[in-house]
């Protein structure tokens, strides 16, 4: 039997905790970025998810198939690609047709985005229907849920296969539609950014913040500490996307989030966010 083949495009944070993912399922993964560092960074963080994963299911950490490299072409051959490039319309609608050149028709793309259109990815290919939202949560080794996005282009082949490709990676999830911030940011954004308001206008600490989300309403976690572990900078680009698309009062980004973002206190990736991460 085969071994199934990934590319991951983007080795941040997330593409890094997918390409580790997949790899322990099985895959044989090239991992792309332009970004040397990104990449170097991405393989010490492959070995942080294998050493935590082994310690907790009692093994020895196994050796995993991922390649990292700078060049797009080497995902020629890949049967399935996730897309997990900075949060930009721009950048993601640039890269799409680099992607539609070096695949093999009918190869799945599955966009991992926060707030971006489907749609508005998917029609920058000759055949939109390849194309499928896969929203990845932070941790992704923690979070065995992925909110799925179909846009009114995508194909049943293309939903099956990312199907498919969760299962594998011991996932489950829930099928939405496409619209700007699908569910989970459309609902979670503006809860942040009111969160932020209030921590401004000394209200409550984030800390208080969190706990009343913890204790009234039973959340596993705070907003505030969801925002650090999400990255406030993404959280800001994400707003920005969602007032771009909707253009109502709950998406303006409170000016206490752009303020912390400007100090370089963009949550735990930093150390800094609106907790502190250097183990005072």
């Amino acid at each position: 039997m085969s071994t199934p083949t990934l590319g991951v495009i983007g080795a941040g944070v997330i593409g890094s905790s997918v390409a580790h993912a997949a790899a322990a399922a099985g895959y044989a993964v090239t991992l792309v970025d332009t970004d040397t560092a990104a990449l170097d960074a991405a393989r010490a963080a492959v070995r942080r998810h294998e050493r935590l994963a082994a310690l907790l299911g009692g093994r020895r950490p196994r050796p995993l198939d991922i390649r990292p490299t700078t060049d797009l072409s080497d995902v020629a051959g890949a049967g399935f690609v996730v897309e997990n490039t900075t949060e930009s319309e721009l950048g993601k609608r640039e890269l799409y047709p680099l992607l539609d050149k070096v695949l093999a028709p009918g190869v799945t793309i599955a966009a991992n985005t926060s707030a971006i259109p489907i749609t508005r990815l998917a029609e920058c290919l000759a055949d939109p229907g390849r194309v499928v939202g896969a929203h990845f949560m932070n941790p992704v080794d923690r979070i065995d849920m992925v909110e799925v996005v179909r846009a009114p282009s995508t194909s049943d082949t293309a939903l099956a296969a990312v199907e498919d490709l969760l299962g594998r990676m011991g996932k489950r999830s829930v099928v939405v539609n496409d619209a700007p911030g699908f569910v989970i940011n459309r609902v979670l954004m503006p809860v942040v950014n009111l969160a932020a308001a209030v921590v401004a206008d000394g209200v409550a600490t984030p800390n208080q913040v969190d706990e009343l989300f913890k204790g009234c309403l039973g959340h596993t976690s705070g907003p505030l500490r969801t925002a650090d572990l999400i990255g406030l900078d993404t959280v800001v680009r994400t707003l920005e996307v969602l007032h771009e698309h909707y253009g109502t009062a709950e998406f303006a980004t409170h000016p206490h989030l752009r303020r912390m973002v400007g100090e370089g206190r963009t949550g735990v990736k930093s150390g800094r966010g609106f907790y502190s991460y250097d183990g005072n």
